[in-house]
């Protein structure tokens, strides 16, 4: 069977799709440097069980979509250096690129509109895709992320400190791995329903399916060179949903609060038991608060559930 990937904005995306087609389109867009993957089954099938046509994918430089291998991938270090000289660094691709890379794929999969989810930088990628295509987005869940105002909170300095470390090479799996799930248990709530094994697993699948930190590096590079988003912001009209976990050492939660003053009509959703991640046991409430957002948005969608 062929892998179920589609040229898109001249390039190839990698993604897989859960429920009818017939259904209304949730999309799913995933962070800095992590693969279409760490959208749990668990959660896909929640939403997609409640009559949605669920679309995860896996991002340019990343997972199984298009590497742009040779193309300027600069150490995280020496970006934010540069970024405080203001010296222009070669961009391979740009935020607007990559929100460009989801409407190209709805446009594939003949979708017309989506209630577009993005997480961390997929919540900076969803932004743009609602500011910049307005009537592709019936609404918009944007996910521990962020404005890029400047004077929002950056992260913790264990966190800073662990994510500006060299990463492992392709060929140094142990190293890799061992890192992966340690980043991960950094940004992640200690929630029971996961354990240091489940860590380890996750970053494993990863490494396994594709590993390939220079691709991190350029999104990276393509975040810091997009800034501020505030006046784009200020262009949304797709209903707004802002979930934050409230033990954020990454995107602190005063980062979704700013999102709310910046996108008219938004409404914050504080998660006290979660952090950078999508933790177990609040899956059923993330499941909840996506599909329960997506029907306010649709008026004809909430009566066909019942209201």
């Amino acid at each position: 069977m062929p892998l179920p990937k589609v040229r898109a904005n001249g390039i190839e995306l990698f993604y897989d799709t859960t429920g009818d087609p017939a259904d209304p389109c949730v999309l799913l867009v995933m962070g800095l440097g992590t693969q279409m993957i760490a959208w749990s089954n668990a959660l896909v099938e929640r939403i997609a069980a409640k009559g949605f046509f669920v679309v995860r994918y896996d991002n340019r430089d990343v997972g199984l979509s298009t590497h742009l291998d040779g193309a300027f991938a600069i150490n995280p270090l020496l970006a934010l250096v540069a970024l405080k000289l203001r010296v222009r660094l070669p961009l391979a691709y740009t935020l607007t690129d990559m929100a460009a890379d989801g409407i190209a794929l709805l446009d594939a999969l003949g979708v017309d509109r989506a209630h577009v989810v993005g997480a961390s930088m997929g919540g900076m990628i969803a932004q743009l895709m609602a500011a910049g295509w307005p009537d592709r987005v019936a609404s918009l869940t944007s996910i521990m992320s962020s404005s890029g105002a400047p004077e929002v909170p950056g992260p913790t300095a264990e966190v800073r400190r662990a994510l500006l470390r060299r990463r492992p090479k392709p060929g140094e799996r142990d190293a890799a791995i061992r890192g992966g799930a340690e980043i991960m248990r950094l940004l992640s709530f200690p929630d029971p329903a996961r354990d240091e094994a489940m860590l380890a697993e996750m970053a494993a699948a990863a490494f396994d399916r594709n590993y390939d930190p220079a691709g991190g590096r350029r999104q990276l590079l393509a975040i810091l060179a997009d800034g501020s988003r505030v006046e784009r912001l200020a262009r949304i009209t797709a209903p707004t949903l802002v979930i934050h976990g409230e033990a954020d050492p990454l995107i602190p939660v005063a980062a979704g609060e700013d999102l709310v003053r910046r996108i008219p009509g938004a409404r914050l959703e504080r998660i006290a038991q979660m952090a950078h991640d999508l933790p177990p046991a609040q899956l059923p409430l993330l499941a909840r608060l996506i599909v329960d957002h997506a029907r306010a948005a649709d008026p004809a969608l909430d009566e066909a559930a019942g209201g």
